[in-house]
């Protein structure tokens, strides 16, 4: 009779004995956001201020450290048909996790300029570093509370151009969760 209660017990609380403590911190892994926003510049070139939309992807491989892609059409407030557009690459490093986000960000790619009265189009090399928060709303959504950029055009037709501006906007988690970090 012993031996048939300590093999019940053992059948019964036999798995807690191969159990394992919980990791002490667990990150987030990978994730992938899509956003989109609205963004207000000035740009250098007529000291000229310019609205428009913008969409981003950030990709993370970690918590910290991830890719942002990004494009940009200021489009809005614009005279004479002068108007710009960027596509922007780069990494993004994320300064503290949780619920609001702060990063900083390095990005490189074309700019395509619209000159006044459509008299010439050109596409120039646009390096930009910028900084922004980001606000966790739950696993898959974020809100974009402060974007600020800092552009150089530095292969502009009149010399360098320089432009900046800051954006607002949403983005949704399409891959993984966010990355904020439970405590």
């Amino acid at each position: 009779m012993k031996t048939l209660l300590c093999n019940l017990l053992l059948l019964l609380c036999g798995s807690r004995l191969f159990a394992q403590a919980a990791p002490a911190g667990v990150g987030p892994g990978t994730s992938v956001s899509i956003g989109g926003g609205v963004a207000l510049y000035k740009l250098q070139y007529g000291e000229r201020w310019l609205g428009g939309a913008q969409g981003w992807v950030d990709a993370n491989p970690y918590w910290w450290l991830g890719v942002e892609g990004e494009a940009r059409w200021l489009r809005y407030h614009q005279d004479e048909n002068t108007h710009a557009t960027t596509y922007l690459i780069g990494p993004r490093v994320s300064l503290r996790p949780g619920n609001l986000e702060p990063y900083v960000k390095l990005l490189a790619g074309a700019g395509q300029f619209n000159f006044p009265f459509n008299y010439a189009k050109g596409t120039y090399l646009v390096v930009a570093g910028g900084a922004g928060v980001d606000l966790h709303l739950g696993d898959r959504w974020k809100v974009r509370a402060i974007d600020i950029e800092y552009q150089t055009w530095p292969q502009f037709t009149f010399g360098t151009m320089k432009s900046y501006g800051a954006s607002v906007g949403i983005s949704y988690n399409i891959l993984g969760r966010t990355t904020k970090l439970s405590r």
